[in-house]
């Protein structure tokens, strides 16, 4: 008996003694400086608010100030870096994205889908010309985004890819802890760069893969920079469903979806952040954390890009540099500079507000650019009736009010790439019949609720329609529209405006970005099946190529969006900006009366169907009601007479 308690009070003792030690586990300070979507805005721009955001120089000296209170910081970005900018022209020739970065201190980042708009084999020539400058860069992680087995251009990509040492995954040793740090591609964003030339591999397959060997090499804390993103919709929200799929991954840097997080999404034992678009935010995640994998959240937050920030020299230097190259190549067959001052504007000119349909001024000063380019700047045009056409999801940048200059211009139509292998979009012509015609205004007013990017914004048709209507037939109304220049008296004219119907069956032409162009034809699958634009050539043919019909000038280069834009507002000289941009003028009138006659007015057979389901299940409900009501009737009369 005396041994037995000997032994229990030695075990308590030691029990006791071990106390201390494992309270005392080893912890860990973490912090993570992270940023996402920065589009190569190098410089800042107007927040709308008669502020700026933005700015690699002024993102420096918050990224310094960061490091400070955490020296052990890593920093992070999770992709699409690159196209936003009249930087952007430089891509495949200096990289200036990448190299820029490396400067700023960035550890690692991911590619989005926008590093592939000069399709892989643009971005095999930007990691060669990083390559090429010797200037330190980042580590660039992907994991399941590879050359495809078809792409022809394959094997040069692969070296490429190699010579600049692209990875699927890094061990990172800070501070005393080992990082596991990969990258992904997302579905959504693999959609979005469909000349890219790879493959996307299956995302948590592919992070399962790289969380167990990076396990296995050590790694204490393992980060995926994703570019994929959040949704408020859990379906369509891919990081969440990644971590809820992927054991093992403590944080997630989630690009694509340009969200902004005022707190990290928690799935799991994994936390997803997102610092916003633009290079507006950058975001900072600490934790303490313990070798036994125990998460603890200290601090959360985004510091503002804004004009509270002095610019880092340095960084200063080096984006003038920059913008130097780009007015000695890109633009010079412009004859314009990074600065040049197009105009002046005596009001903004905002984007969009997104899912809010309604006319938009600067929507439509882009389509009128584009009808003013098919008049003033394109050789040998057609004279025939055309529609111009621009969206809301490529217009990336608004017009603040002051002095407009190229690089403002080039910001709001800033997406793509011609055939000609130079940044920009070019516009392009193509032939709709007239019931397409109508049925492009029914997809600004049936698919923008369901995908906001949709917005259509046209010159030189009007149309009108009811957001209450039926789907697919909520246009009540649309006409051909024309401006007629009349001389008054000498050197006065008056502009009036005139209006055509659509004929259902004949030809007109459209004009739009190429971006765009390339997209009506998915409008039946979108649609499901209810509405269908075919493009087509003069002589009613299926355009097989679209580069066939890019508009030319008269030196045979192609016409961007962006310098149609450029070259209108510059029309309108030292007298700035009509002010009848002010506001939208009308030409899409969007009602949302529940005004019965308004709701059945030219109703198509969409229409026509729905109210004869809707007139069934009336009846039905009635009758079902009366029958009800009779049985129950009956029951009470039974129940009396029994009494």
């Amino acid at each position: 008996m005396k041994r037995r308690v000997s032994a229990f009070l030695l075990a308590v003792l030691l029990l006791c003694a071990a106390l201390p030690a494992l309270a005392s586990a080893p912890q860990h300070k973490i912090t993570v400086l992270f940023t996402h979507d920065l589009h190569s805005h190098f410089l800042p721009q107007s927040n709308g608010r008669g502020g700026e955001s933005g700015g690699y120089a002024r993102l420096k000296t918050a990224l310094d100030r960061e490091r400070k209170a955490n020296p052990n910081a890593l920093t992070l970005d999770g992709g699409d870096f690159s196209i936003g900018s009249l930087i952007q022209t430089l891509y495949t020739t200096q990289g200036a994205e990448l190299r820029t970065m490396g400067a700023l201190g960035y550890d690692a980042v991911t590619a989005g889908n926008h590093e592939f708009d000069h399709t892989g084999t643009g971005f095999a020539e930007m990691l060669n010309a990083v390559v090429d400058s010797g200037d330190k860069v980042p580590a660039l992680l992907m994991a399941n985004y590879k050359p495809d087995n078809g792409n022809p251009d394959k094997l040069n990509i692969q070296r490429a890819m190699a010579a600049y040492g692209v990875q699927d995954y890094m061990l990172l040793e800070r501070g005393g802890v080992t990082y596991g740090i990969f990258g992904l591609m997302g579905v959504d964003s693999d959609s979005c760069a469909p000349s890219s030339g790879f493959a996307l591999g299956d995302m948590a397959e592919n992070a399962q893969r790289c969380v167990d060997a990076l396990e296995e090499q050590g790694a204490q804390f393992i980060i995926c920079l994703s570019h994929a993103g959040t949704n408020e919709k859990k379906k369509l929200s891919e990081d969440e469903r990644l971590a809820e799929k992927v054991d093992g991954i403590d944080l997630i840097v989630s690009g694509h979806t340009h969200t902004t997080l005022a707190e990290p999404i928690v799935a799991g034992d994994t936390y997803i952040v997102s610092a916003g678009p633009y290079c507006r935010n950058l975001g900072s995640i600490s934790f303490t954390w313990t070798e036994d994998g125990q998460k603890t959240l200290d601090d959360y937050h985004l510091a503002p890009i804004d004009e509270t920030l002095p610019e880092n020299p340095e960084i200063t230097a080096m984006v003038d540099r920059w913008k130097g190259l780009v007015g000695g190549t890109y633009l010079a067959r412009y004859g314009l500079t990074y600065d040049t001052v197009l105009t002046v504007a005596g009001f903004d000119l905002p984007t969009p507000e997104s899912g809010v349909q309604s006319g938009n001024a600067l929507g439509e000063l882009v389509a009128d650019a584009f009808l003013w380019a098919t008049e003033n700047l394109e050789k040998d045009a057609p004279d025939v009736p055309t529609v111009t056409i621009t969206a809301d999801g490529v217009l990336r940048a608004p017009l603040a009010a002051g002095e407009v200059t190229t690089s403002m211009a080039f910001d709001v139509l800033s997406m793509g790439v011609g055939s000609d292998g130079t940044s920009g979009f070019p516009l392009v012509g193509v032939y709709l019949t007239g019931r397409e015609l109508k049925a492009a205004a029914e997809v600004d007013a049936s698919i923008t609720p369901l995908m906001p990017a949709a917005q259509l914004y046209m010159a030189g048709m009007d149309y009108s329609f009811n957001t209450h209507r039926m789907f697919f037939n909520r246009v009540t109304e649309a006409r051909l529209h024309r401006e007629i220049s009349q001389e008054t008296s000498p050197g006065q004219v008056l502009a009036q405006s005139a209006f055509d119907d659509i004929e259902d069956d004949r030809l007109y032409r459209v004009v739009t970005g190429m971006y765009s162009a390339q997209m009506l034809s998915t409008v039946k699958s979108k649609s499901m099946g209810l509405l269908s634009l075919e493009p087509k050539m003069a002589d009613g043919t299926a355009v097989v190529n679209f580069e066939d019909c890019i508009l030319r000038d008269a030196n045979g280069s192609e016409i961007k969006e962006w310098y149609a834009l450029a070259a209108y507002l510059q029309s309108f000289g030292e007298k700035g900006v009509p002010l009848r941009y002010t506001v939208p003028d009308g030409r899409k009138d969007v009602s949302r009366s529940w005004s019965p006659v308004e709701l059945v007015r030219n109703a198509n057979w969409i229409t026509v169907v729905a109210l004869i389901v809707l007139a069934a299940a009336v009846t039905l409900a009635f009758f079902l009601f009366r029958s009800l009501r009779y049985a129950h009737r009956r029951r009470r009369y039974g129940k009396k007479r029994s009494l």
